[in-house]
């Protein structure tokens, strides 16, 4: 509302100065109605609902103090300007207490004074009331907020439980081999994952995957991943064409489902299976890093092997690797988010430290988690997945 606009009620039992103060105030542009006793003040003010409102205190029937009182108690943001002549100072503080904007003291030898203190009361009042509006605009959005903030936080729960469904157990054993993990999510929701399951009587299958990004995107990639591979074993079963169930192949029908996908993720992983027969293990990589570590008797070392990415070039060709698996044995599969553990200063440093420290867990995901601090980490910039697999190994 600009101050020009406002409506002003002088309530002044002196007709002169009341009528000397409208005028003056009419020229600078107010409408001004005006009263000559504090009862005929509360009559106007309720007709007629001023912006703001000039008294005396020194009136009969009403005097100003109990005037401000009651208009406080009709509307208690209402700006009232005192003009008296009593010139006491226990008034002018009273009149304050009571919700006064400003006091002046008659006589009024520039009425400028006056316009000006009319100006400043009717801003800081227009001031007050923008600042009620937006905070109960800012009210209204913060219950908005938190609503999101309360169905995100329901989405992010039913979206966890997802995930943790879709885990397999922990740990599993199977023809004397045994494997186990540990998932530690960044965020809620985690990028990594990681699966096994049997194929068919003599062989198991497994993979640890870590999905580009963070968050509930990367997560939702995840549930892909196992619906695809969830999907390929189913037809294969169908299609009698288990015998060729390779690593490699199981990567390329991943690589060009994420494609078709358009999701704009790409999955770093690593595929394996293992001929329980034969006790023999035949792996595929798909631009994982750092690189499955094989303890053995003999010490830790990497497993060798590269590929392409999974889910980014349309033409990618991934390679199976095969090996003799030991007597007794691990092997240990990390997403790189654990490299941010790892001693070093540079990414050589931190793989060419990472089988030793392998080698000082004994081959155990119990150990692993004591070697890297597992259990303390808090705020990680990555996920971190572990998968342990193991045979004979005490």
């Amino acid at each position: 509302m600009p101050n020009d606009n406002a409506t002003l009620l002088i309530i002044d039992d002196d007709d002169e100065v009341r009528a000397s103060l409208a005028a003056y105030l009419e020229d600078s542009g107010f409408r001004v109605l005006q009263a000559g006793t504090g009862v005929q003040g509360l009559a106007l003010f309720d007709t007629e609902r001023p912006d703001l409102v000039i008294c005396d205190l020194r009136m009969p029937q009403m005097d100003g103090l109990e005037l401000i009182r009651t208009l406080g108690e009709r509307q208690s943001d209402l700006p009232v300007v005192v003009v008296s002549g009593a010139g006491v100072m226990s008034d002018a503080v009273e009149a304050l207490r009571l919700g006064a904007a400003d006091y002046l003291i008659k006589p009024l030898e520039d009425l400028a004074v006056l316009e000006h203190s009319v100006r400043r009361s009717l801003d800081r009042y227009r001031l007050r009331i923008e600042n009620q509006h937006y905070r109960s605009e800012l009210e209204a959005s913060n219950r908005d907020l938190q609503a999101s903030l309360n169905l995100l936080q329901e989405d992010q729960d039913a979206g966890r439980q997802v995930q943790l469904n879709m885990l397999p157990e922990t740990p599993w054993h199977a023809d004397g081999y045994r494997f186990e993990h540990k998932i530690i999510p960044s965020l809620y929701l985690s990028g990594d994952f990681v699966d096994y399951f049997r194929v068919d009587e003599r062989r198991i299958a497994f993979y640890l995957a870590d999905v580009s990004g963070h968050g509930a995107s990367s997560a939702f990639v995840t549930v892909l991943l196992k619906f695809m591979t969830t999907r390929l074993l189913y037809e294969s079963r169908r299609h009698g064409t288990l015998p060729e169930f390779k690593p490699s192949e199981v990567l390329s029908h991943i690589n060009r489902g994420l494609i078709n996908c358009n999701l704009g993720k790409h999955v770093t992983m690593l595929g394996g299976v293992i001929d329980l027969q034969r006790h023999c293990l035949h792996y595929s990589i798909g631009g994982h890093l750092p690189m499955p570590v094989l303890m053995e008797q003999g010490g830790a070392r990497y497993l060798q092997g590269r590929g392409l990415p999974v889910g980014l070039f349309k033409d990618a060709v991934y390679e199976d690797h095969e090996i003799v698996l030991p007597e007794a044995f691990s092997l240990t599969l990390l997403s790189d988010g654990i490299l941010d553990l790892l001693p070093g200063d540079t990414l050589k440093d931190k793989e060419s430290a990472l089988p030793g420290l392998v080698a000082q867990a004994e081959g155990k995901l119990d150990g692993l988690r004591q070697v890297f601090g597992l259990d303390g980490v808090a705020e990680m910039p990555d996920d971190i997945a572990l998968l342990v697999l193991s045979r004979n190994l005490e």
